[in-house]
């Protein structure tokens, strides 16, 4: 069966999303946008509850939101349980974010992180597996706060 991502993102993030769309495309991942259409200004809150709540529902394993500088999306989709989204600005965070955090979100930001290291943290994103162990006691703490 072929992965499938979701992604969404605002006007901020359309170029962005337009570019991690292709290279999903490209790897043979099957991808779902939710949104936005055009680089019209709009309300990124609205896109981020698209995307979560089709996660929750089991549409999709994990997502990817494109805003401005990532910290709006952040906020917004770490608000619903079972969402881990990660705000990742280098390869690093990106693997670490799976690794150590199971992250179900990568979120970028379109108007701070340049196209090639966008795809960097992306790769590793899509390519680092969580390691469970410990890190499954971590995860269920911070779902029980």
């Amino acid at each position: 069966m072929t992965e499938m991502i979701l992604i969404g993102s605002d006007h901020a993030g359309f170029a962005l999303k337009t570019l991690v769309r292709q290279y999903l495309s490209d790897r043979g991942i099957q991808v779902k946008d939710v949104g936005c259409e055009g680089e019209q200004s709009c309300d990124y809150p609205v896109f981020a509850k698209n995307l979560c709540e089709r996660i929750l529902a089991g549409e999709a394993g994990r997502g990817i939101l494109i805003c401005g500088t990532g910290l709006g999306m952040s906020v917004a989709a770490n608000r619903f349980e079972g969402i881990r989204a990660a705000l990742c600005t280098t390869e690093f965070h990106a693997r670490m974010s799976r690794a150590h955090n199971d992250s179900n979100v990568l979120v970028l930001g379109g108007r701070v992180t340049g196209s090639e290291l966008a795809l960097a943290i992306l790769k590793e994103w899509l390519d680092t597996p969580f390691e469970g162990g410990r890190h499954n006691r971590r995860i269920n703490l911070i779902d029980n706060c």
